[in-house]
């Protein structure tokens, strides 16, 4: 009994609305400029052409620092894999070796 009661309240409810749309409106906004900058080094480039495509170059310096050549292989492997990262294979190797000599 209990759920028909709450049943005829909503759709009272509802009906009192009078055919007010109960959907949200696109909201348009703009983003700050990006501030963030890759730490220069030998391979930025590639970096800044590919990583910051997805996100910031502050996420990467998020990662725990100096983890080695083998850390930065897997990050970037599931960057292309996992996420879908439009990494070329030349551009990958290039990328890691930056990662692996700069973070």
């Amino acid at each position: 009994m209990t759920r028909i009661r709450i049943a005829m309240a909503l759709s009272a409810v509802f009906a009192g609305l009078g055919g007010v749309s109960l959907g949200a409106a696109p909201i348009t906004y703009s983003l700050p400029p990006e501030t963030a900058r890759f730490q220069p080094g030998p391979g930025v480039e590639f970096a800044e052409k590919n990583c910051s495509v997805c996100h910031s170059a502050d996420y990467i310096g998020t990662q725990p620092p100096k983890r080695g050549k083998a850390f930065w292989q897997a990050e970037v492997t599931k960057m292309i894999k996992v996420y879908g990262a439009p990494i070329a294979d030349e551009d990958a190797g290039r990328i890691v070796e930056y990662l692996a000599a700069t973070y």
